[in-house]
């Protein structure tokens, strides 16, 4: 079986591209080198290749189930699996050195976390959780609450969750019902029900840190009475907490990675919450800001979701890759002896089509995320210049770095079950998983529907623009680089006219006067804005390629070449879309459907 992933395009990427090694000059990450880098890179390999890539099919075969005690129950592979990466230290990589962490650059950490979702992205799931909730609470918890919650979690011990929709409310959290009632000690109850909580429930370490959002009394309508809070499975005390799980979903992929309906303050378990009916819950910061916490780890959960879908597309194409080397059918289409052998079919026209497809999107991809986790670890330890330009730059590129790999490694993995033909729709080749588990990234943490709204509505026209002037003036940095080497020129002027296609069209867009107008077809915006910025990524690429030679830097220039001729000419249609202010949606009628 092929590795899930290229130890060899993580190298490129990192450090013949990126440049990680030159963040070791910072402060922050001065006790590192490119040794302890490659030393983590080889540890998460080692785990992931040998404790979760085996069990990513078991896992899918035997779902987690309620027992009948009412606790979750996991296959001793998968726990003793999580267990291992959680004794090796990995959740600490990138948290700061007094609170037990590595410091680690993100990105290092990033690229150390795709191992671990392409070996088996349901078992990596409880883990990536855990650290966005951990991120969250060092950042806006108290001291005590740090001491309390967070410590535990970098060291393994307690895991964590985010819990925002609710069955009524779904992605509108503006209509959350859950509730938060202030105590006399301090705390508060919370009622309510939370709705597709992953990692929800499970009995792989002593606690669960849930992070609610719920509305406390005086916050006013929509999201603006929302408020963050700490509900933990167990009390510091040891008491279990009110909170119950009342089912398990069953999906249709990611199925080891439990997702679950929790109740709070049901009364199950009442004698954990003395006082007001409810469980209790600890606010985070202040009442009423809850959202805007909270979207410290949305933002990082998307840029996760986004490398999450990489990764799995990026199994999938090696595994085709495999595949096609050793798979012979057919002849070359201008064979004319009869007798003449069959071909490995990687060297049929449309095969390589196909694996030049895949090899695009999640090469692009996995450049794309590195590239914004690099931006977290500049706008963390840079100058205020700095910081602030990484940061704009950051919040342009978070919706396209969360959607775009879930809508085209997701066709990888579809490419990928087409190489295979009829051996990749069964269940004896791990590829139709890999789709399965790759369909939820186009829906959880926003569909594309709403980073559409997100990037054509706030990202792009936040500060009078200026998200998309630097984006255009980044973008442009590359093209006048690459339009010094002759061999790039072609490229650096598609580029060019896309960029320019860009900015104007984003102009005409918002022309309309009409805010339903503008944003009717703000998906395309999306899709096209993101293949235009994977385009960067390979020129980017091919900049860092020079003139190296080898197979690998061969490969790249394939690829590239491929994007561009293949997939950037297909924007040109959605700017035109765009740019007419089409309203065949807005004027299609509900009854016509």
């Amino acid at each position: 079986m092929a590795d899930p992933l290229s130890r060899r395009d993580l190298e490129f990427l990192l450090y013949e591209w990126l440049d990680v090694e030159s963040l070791t000059s910072r402060p922050r990450f001065a006790d590192h080198s490119r040794e302890t880098f490659d030393a983590v890179l080889d540890l998460s390999a080692d785990i992931a290749i040998g404790r979760f890539a085996p069990f990513n099919r078991l896992g899918d075969a035997h779902e987690p189930f309620v027992g009948d005690d009412g606790t979750v129950v996991l296959p001793d592979e998968i726990t003793a699996g999580i267990h291992e990466y959680l004794k090796a230290g990995l959740v600490a990589g990138s948290f700061d050195d007094a609170l037990g962490g590595m410091q680690l650059p993100t990105v290092v950490g990033r690229a150390s976390s795709a191992w671990f979702q392409a070996a088996n992205a349901a078992m990596s799931s409880y883990a990536f959780l855990t650290v966005g909730n951990a991120n969250l609470l060092a950042e806006y918890g108290t001291p005590e609450q740090i001491d309390t919650w967070v410590r535990p979690m970098v060291e393994g011990r307690y895991f964590g969750t985010m819990c925002l929709s609710e069955p009524q409310a779904g992605s509108s959290l503006a209509d959350i019902t859950t509730k938060a009632t202030p105590a006399d000690d301090g705390t508060y109850r919370i009622t309510g029900t939370k709705m597709w909580i992953s990692a929800g429930d499970h009995e792989l370490g002593e606690n669960i840190v849930h992070l609610v959002l719920a509305k406390a009394p005086g916050g006013g309508p929509g999201v603006k009475g929302i408020s963050l809070f700490i509900v933990p499975k167990f009390l510091p005390d040891g008491t279990r907490n009110d909170v119950a799980l009342v089912g398990l979903n069953h999906k249709m992929g990611n199925r080891a990675t439990t997702n679950c309906l929790l109740n709070f303050g049901d009364g199950t378990f009442a004698d954990g919450a003395p006082g007001a009916p409810g469980a209790v819950g600890y606010l985070v910061g202040e009442e009423h800001k809850g959202l805007s916490y909270m979207f410290h780890m949305m933002n990082e959960a998307r840029i996760g979701v986004g490398f999450l879908a990489t990764s799995l597309g990026y199994a999938g194409y090696l595994a085709s890759l495999e595949y096609a080397k050793v798979r012979t059918q057919g002849r070359p289409v201008d064979q004319k002896d009869p007798d003449a052998k069959p071909i490995p079919i990687i060297e049929h026209a449309d095969v390589k089509r196909m694996l030049l497809a895949q090899k695009s999107y999640v090469e692009g991809a996995l450049a794309l995320g590195l590239y914004c986790s690099k931006l977290v670890d500049l706008q963390q330890t840079g100058d205020e210049t700095e910081s602030a330009r990484a940061g704009l730059l950051l919040d342009v590129l978070t919706p396209i770095s969360k959607s775009w790999p879930s809508q085209w490694c997701l066709e990888a993995n579809n490419l990928a079950i087409q190489v295979l033909g009829g051996y990749g729709y069964t269940r004896e080749f791990p590829v139709e998983q890999y789709y399965r588990d790759n369909r939820l990234n186009p829906i959880h943490e926003g569909a594309h529907g709403i980073h559409g709204l997100d990037l054509l509505g706030r990202k792009v026209t936040m500060a009078g623009g200026a998200g998309l002037a630097l984006l255009a003036e980044t973008i442009g940095d590359t093209i006048t680089r690459a339009g010094r080497v002759p061999e790039l020129s072609e490229y650096a002027a598609a580029l060019r006219d896309s960029i320019d296609t860009l900015v104007a069209t984003t102009a005409t867009v918002w022309s309309a006067g009409d805010v339903a107008v503008s944003l009717a077809n703000a998906t395309a915006y999306l899709e096209a804005t993101g293949h235009l910025v994977i385009a960067w990524m390979w020129l980017e690429q091919l900049l860092a390629v020079g003139g190296k030679s080898g197979d690998f830097y061969d490969g790249k220039r394939a690829a590239a070449a491929y994007f561009y001729r293949y997939e950037l000419p297909k924007t040109a249609v959605q700017f035109t879309l765009l740019a007419a202010l089409d309203r065949t949606t807005l004027n299609t009628d509900p009854a016509w459907l």
